[in-house]
Formats: C-alpha cells, sequence, structure tokens
C-alpha cells in the first residue's frame, strides 16, 4: 500500500479489541458467540469512529452547582449498514449513539459483470449534512464497500467514515483509489486475499457467522 493509503487507515489496537476479535476468529466460535462478541467489538470501534465528533457548550446544574458542560454538535450521526452482514457491527453503533439515525444498503453480485449492484437504498433525505458511518466486518476485495461509498456520495453525503472488523492490503488499496477522501477504522489489517478473494488469515464469512447459515 502507499504511504497515503496508510495515512487514512486507524488500526484500532486497543487490548479489548484484539483480545475480542481473536477469540471472534476462532472456528470453534458458536453463532451466539459470535453475534455478541461482534457487537461489542462494534461498540468499541464506535468509540475510535466518533472520536473527532464536534462539541459545543450547555449551560447544566448539577446537585452541587451551576456549570458549563458538553453536548454534540450540529446533526447527528448517520449509520450506513452494508447488508447483510453490516448489521452484526451496526447494533454496537447503536447502542454508543442511539439517536443516531440509520441507512440501510442492499448489494448483489451481477453474475455476468461480477460487480456489485444496488437491490435496496434507504436513508434519511439530510445525509449530506451528517457524518456518515459505513460499516461492514469485512474488507476483502473492496466491491461492496466502494459500491455502497459510491451510492451515498450520489445521494449527496459529503463526511463518510468507514468501519470494520479486518481489512486485506488489497481491499484497501482499492477502497482508497475509488475513494482517497474517507478515512477507514479497522480493528486488523490481515496478510493478503487467497485465490478465493477470502482474507487471509480473517474468520470467515460474517454474514453465515452472524446468522449461521454456513
Amino acid at each position: 500500500m502507499s504511504g497515503d493509503n496508510l495515512r487514512q487507515v486507524t488500526e484500532v489496537k486497543h487490548p479489548l479489541v484484539q483480545h475480542k476479535l481473536s477469540i471472534l476468529r476462532k472456528k470453534e466460535t458458536s453463532t451466539c458467540e459470535f453475534r455478541n462478541l461482534l457487537h461489542e467489538i462494534g461498540l468499541l470501534l464506535g468509540y475510535e469512529a466518533t472520536r473527532n465528533l464536534p462539541l459545543e457548550d450547555v449551560e447544566i446544574e448539577t446537585p452541587v452547582a451551576k456549570m458549563t458542560g458538553k453536548r454534540l454538535a450540529g446533526r447527528k450521526l448517520c449509520l450506513l449498514s452494508i447488508l447483510r452482514a453490516g448489521e452484526g457491527l451496526l447494533s454496537g453503533f447503536m447502542e454508543l449513539v442511539p439517536s443516531a439515525r440509520v441507512a440501510h444498503i442492499g448489494l448483489v453480485r451481477n453474475p455476468k459483470t461480477l460487480e456489485p449492484d444496488e437491490y435496496f437504498f434507504k436513508a434519511p433525505s439530510d445525509i449530506d449534512q451528517r457524518l456518515n458511518i459505513a460499516v461492514d466486518p469485512m474488507l476483502a476485495t473492496g466491491g461492496s464497500a466502494i459500491a455502497a461509498i459510491t451510492a451515498i456520495k450520489q445521494r449527496g453525503a459529503k463526511n463518510i467514515l468507514f468501519v470494520c472488523l479486518v481489512a486485506a492490503p488489497e481491499g484497501i488499496k482499492k477502497f482508497h483509489d475509488a475513494h482517497p477522501d474517507v478515512p477507514i477504522v479497522v480493528a486488523s489489517v490481515d496478510e493478503r486475499l487467497n485465490d478465493h478473494g477470502y482474507i487471509v488469515p480473517g474468520l470467515g464469512d460474517a454474514g453465515d457467522r452472524i446468522f449461521g447459515t454456513k
């Protein structure tokens, strides 16, 4: 990867994230435990992803005295879940910011072009005025993530962040070739893609493991 791509990637090395991710990766981890861990890691990644949210002063009164506190300024977040696996990360973010708006995009691979085709999109009308955080556990080849970000940009979104669990260097490069203005927050940048487009060492198919369809 180029230096520019690396500067746009934040790899979250927090001990709890790395510990939970190791359990999540294990092939013996049950569907229930996988979902719970993904929720917990989503909550932790959410702290990093929202680190730079703008604040404004607000006057409040504690049981002891009046003071100037802080609150989030402007419109709240929009969380974009890339179906179907994005739902696994979404719940942690929603617990962290329950007032956030939520968008969904559904993509399916076209059997002729092998590119993602959009089959569903629903989002707030004012995504151009919000920080849009797109969530998907995997950034492998980059196709779905690129298509999702392209879709919200076409609807006016400008302030965008992409959050995932694990990413392949090949996917990061392809993503930032297409969207150099969109930072990535990830729990782990893994080694590579294999010949079948799976991340190595990865964690398998996140959607199948979340919903028990493997």
